[in-house]
């Protein structure tokens, strides 16, 4: 059984898929498809941040959550949703970047930037070297806590729907040592589930899961690193807070 705290690689991904022997999903493959959607990413959120089109947040994310909905019940449709996913979350991370650029200081979103791939290739390099093995105890550490977070999100979400103004911990411009350490840990274990989205696309790349898994491979991984990229931000805003 497979675990994943992402909630696009859940143990049923790989379940009851049609394909055939000459269209598998390959380890190349899936990399080269997050690369284009991260590429895709990129582009589009360096435009809006360009520009400063503070309307495509709202749009870009709605559009990219109900995309997201219909890619997960719908994974043979990833080859054309997971790349218009792409389009709509980096609208709206264009506009919260630029949004942070201007409540804070423009240099942290660079840094946000490096951090998030630097650990991206760190986790990669220590999953491929076993220097981080994804056990059973470390899936379900990591989901629980991953699980835990969404909890907390959701109380969150919903004292600010009722006037409550949302949790003081996930307030940007918060920058208790309170804050900043509920940060630091979101960071890390959203970091960690990276991890765990190697191991599940390598397990479907072992179990010859169709040609089409390598775009929902790719949009796993976009997931995690989406969330990892604005909770540095985040992370950043509140020790910019400090200053």
């Amino acid at each position: 059984m497979i675990k994943s705290g992402n909630p696009a690689l859940s143990k049923k991904s790989f379940e009851n898929l049609k394909t055939t022997s000459t269209e598998l999903m390959t380890l190349d493959g899936t990399v080269n498809k997050t690369a284009i959607s991260m590429g895709i990413l990129v582009f589009a959120a360096y435009y809006t941040y360009s520009n400063a089109i503070m309307d495509y947040v709202l749009i870009g994310s709605i559009g990219g959550f109900v995309l997201a909905i219909v890619t997960i019940f719908k994974k043979e449709w990833a080859p054309v949703t997971v790349p218009i996913y792409a389009v709509l979350e980096g609208l709206a991370l264009g506009g919260i970047s630029k949004m942070y650029a201007n409540a804070f200081e423009p240099g942290i979103i660079p840094q946000a930037v490096m951090l998030t791939l630097g650990i991206l290739c760190a986790l990669l390099f220590a999953y491929k070297t076993k220097i981080i093995k994804a056990t059973e105890n470390f899936k379900l550490g990591v989901f629980a806590a991953t699980a835990g977070i969404g909890v907390v999100y959701l109380i969150s979400f919903l004292m600010s729907i009722f006037g409550g103004g949302g949790l003081p911990v996930m307030d940007p411009s918060n920058a208790s040592m309170l804050s900043i350490g509920f940060s630091l840990f979101v960071v890390v274990i959203a970091a960690l589930n990276l991890v765990m989205d190697f191991d599940f696309i390598e397990q479907g790349v072992e179990n010859g899961a169709p040609k089409y898994m390598e775009w929902y491979g790719a949009f796993g991984l976009l997931v995690t690193l989406i969330w990892l990229y604005l909770e540095i931000l985040k992370l950043l805003g509140k020790l910019s807070s400090r200053k």
